[in-house]
């Protein structure tokens, strides 16, 4: 019986080489935070978060002060009633942002832990739906200075060059003419076999200002709108999806169960993209991801592919991670010892136990700037 003996939290910022943009902001680095969760037995689990451009201190101090001590001396498998002790614990805090980010890495931790206790990989600890590789899009397309359609086109075109079936790109910056260039030139570089996936951002404040920029979208027939509107705008996610023939996907920023289902139930995604490392961790990704299959509703995953690889084998209604192929974006990978690989557009599963891969603890020390580690015991 796994007991946990000893839990350490970090928070670090990572530079970005180059200043990134997308259609609402403008981000030079990105803040994680981490956690390791130690077992008496001498087993370790690792779960970890993107918190945001700042403040990756704020899911540190939750970890630390509200949710860690609540797991020490408790069995690791218990992991539903330790959920349930960390969200009863922190609900005058959080249910949602940066604490459920708290919540959603212990959780990670405990599923990792586990699952290297009995020498699983994850995806087949969970019970797999396959067992060697998941189909994964290339995500790219953001807004760099003198980045014109052509290069755009460029970029969306080495992708599926390298086996990728699908591809996203940012939109939303620019004006509706400017706009509908950059999707023409993706659309004409991948042709028309290829999944060309558009991701807002968060564009758009109002329906008409939205059908404006959809409706130059359509003939270029992507496969799905991403966030369109802001998270708290369900019924204007709904109402898209009710006027437009492409897919409203959505999701990222939400956390708990009780939001998805109001999110699925208004009609407000086709595409249910939910973040493990956001939402609340393995737990409840799956109880969300349970709830969409029942609705007919498609899961693909935000960010972290380390993370979602193994819940989209899985999850039979989880159809694509969402991959980066450097550290230009989502530089996570520099805190890691092993990243995953890809072949003609898959991404091959670790075989390792657990998550299959470990912090790289001299790059944790160079970028959390002081002491890396806090301990809880």
């Amino acid at each position: 019986m796994p007991i946990i003996e000893s839990i350490q939290v970090a928070s670090v910022a990572v530079p970005l080489d180059k200043v990134t943009s997308f259609s609402t902001r403008t981000v030079s680095e990105r803040h994680y935070c981490l956690v390791k969760v130690r077992g008496k037995d001498g087993n370790e689990g690792i779960g970890f978060c993107y918190v945001g451009s700042a403040g990756g201190d704020i899911a540190k101090l939750a970890v630390e002060q509200l949710l860690a001590p609540k797991l020490i001396s408790q069995n690791s498998h218990r992991s539903e009633g330790l959920w349930m002790e960390m969200y009863n614990e922190s609900i005058l805090q959080g249910r949602a942002g940066a604490v459920m980010r708290g919540i959603s890495i212990l959780d990670t931790a405990l599923w990792d832990l586990n699952a290297r206790s009995v020498g699983l990989p994850l995806h087949q600890y969970l019970g797999s739906v396959v067992d060697d590789r998941v189909p994964a899009y290339a995500s790219g397309g953001y807004y760099l200075e003198g980045k014109t359609p052509a290069k755009l086109g460029k970029e969306m075109e080495s992708y599926v060059k390298q086996g990728f079936k699908a591809v996203k790109m940012k939109v939303g910056r620019l004006s509706p003419s400017e706009e509908e260039a950059r999707v023409k030139a993706a659309r004409k570089a991948v042709g028309d076999d290829v999944l060309l996936t558009l991701d807002a951002n968060n564009a758009w404040r109002d329906l008409p200002t939205a059908l404006e920029y959809v409706r130059r979208f359509e003939p270029y027939n992507p496969y799905w709108i991403e966030e369109p509107f802001s998270p708290d705008a369900i019924d204007l996610h709904a109402a898209l999806a009710r006027q437009t023939k492409i897919n409203v996907a959505t999701g990222e920023m939400e956390a708990g169960r009780w939001r998805f289902r109001e999110l699925i139930d208004a009609g407000g995604a086709a595409i249910l993209q939910s973040d493990a490392a956001v939402c609340g961790g393995i737990t409840e990704w799956r109880r969300i991801s349970a709830y969409a299959d029942l609705k007919g509703v498609i899961v693909c995953p935000h960010w972290m592919h380390d993370l979602h690889a193994p819940l989209v084998a899985a999850t039979p209604n989880a159809r694509f991670v969402e991959f980066f192929l450097d550290d230009q974006v989502l530089n996570f990978r520099r805190l890691i010892n092993k990243q995953l690989t890809f072949k003609n557009g898959d991404l091959i599963l670790h075989k390792t136990p657990g998550l299959g891969f470990e912090f790289d603890e001299s790059a944790v020390k160079k970028y959390a700037g002081k002491a890396a580690w806090t301990k809880i015991s």
